[in-house]
């Protein structure tokens, strides 16, 4: 695949970028619309996206190069090109949720809230963001047969996309993508429709949901960040599946009406 858009003289536009890009103005619009419910203003979303994005964007870096230090250790300037791939996506959260607790204790906003706010914008932003791996054929699996591909019902582009010096690999990216879009979905409908959420629990869903999938994506990857043995993503993802799993179950056994994500409004007795 060709990671350019187009390219004029040392200057071009590359699918990856413009595909992150996009995925933080969708992230961005939705966030705002569900923000408006709790009269969190649009300046408020916008100031923390911009500190969260920029911040964000520096630690998925960092966190990738901390885990591949050999590869920029004789090159360091290299780490600063972003556009040509290697962000991490658990060192984004990590730096952007510590930026968004900072944010909230500053302007003395509800942390829990936000981050509810913010999980069904991220995932869907994580499934559009893949597709930029796609056109820098990165982040897939390893080897297999284009029969094999072809039985999993995976559309031709991507299957021809993904044969690489003349191999075909297991498209995770794509497969990444899908589970993300699945995930926005089940966020949506439980947000809209589960009328005893507590404020909380659509961030355990996110962890646990996202801890799954890419924990099983992941052992088909073939460029994973390693820690001895042991693939960090997948050390990562067994803990905030953890995490998740506990709190939503604490936040089920809390009081009925106490903590609800949309409380109940109280009508006045006549």
């Amino acid at each position: 695949m060709n990671p350019e858009i187009f390219h004029i003289g040392m200057f071009s536009i590359r699918w990856y970028s413009v595909l992150i890009l996009i995925g933080i103005i969708i992230a961005y619009l939705l966030a705002t619309k569900e923000a408006k419910k709790f009269d969190i203003s649009k300046d408020q979303i916008f100031d923390l996206a911009f500190w969260v994005v920029i911040i964000g964007i520096i630690g998925a870096r960092l966190y990738y190069v901390i885990f591949n230090y050999e590869n920029y250790i004789y090159n360091p300037l290299s780490i600063l090109a972003v556009w040509e791939g290697g962000l991490a996506i658990h060192g984004g959260i990590i730096f952007g949720l510590i930026t968004l607790i900072v944010y909230c204790k500053i302007h003395h906003l509800s942390i829990i809230r936000m981050m509810d706010i913010a999980v069904p914008s991220l995932i869907i932003a994580q499934a559009i963001g893949r597709w930029g791996n796609f056109f820098n054929s990165e982040a897939h699996g390893f080897a297999t047969t284009l029969a094999n591909l072809q039985s999993l019902h995976i559309p031709n582009f991507i299957i021809e996309g993904m044969k690489i010096g003349g191999v075909y690999y297991h498209p995770t990216f794509f497969y990444e993508s899908i589970w993300c879009i699945l995930g926005f979905i089940i966020l949506i409908l439980v947000r809209k429709y589960y009328r005893y959420l507590k404020t909380g629990q659509l961030t355990c869903i996110y962890l646990m949901w996202y801890g799954v999938g890419r924990y099983f994506i992941e052992s088909l990857r073939t460029d994973s960040l390693m820690l001895y043995n042991f693939k960090v993503a997948q050390i990562v993802c067994v803990i905030t599946f953890i995490i998740g799993f506990i709190f939503f179950i604490y936040l089920c056994f809390n009081r009925l009406n106490k903590g609800l994500y949309y409380p109940k409004k109280k009508t006045s007795k006549k």
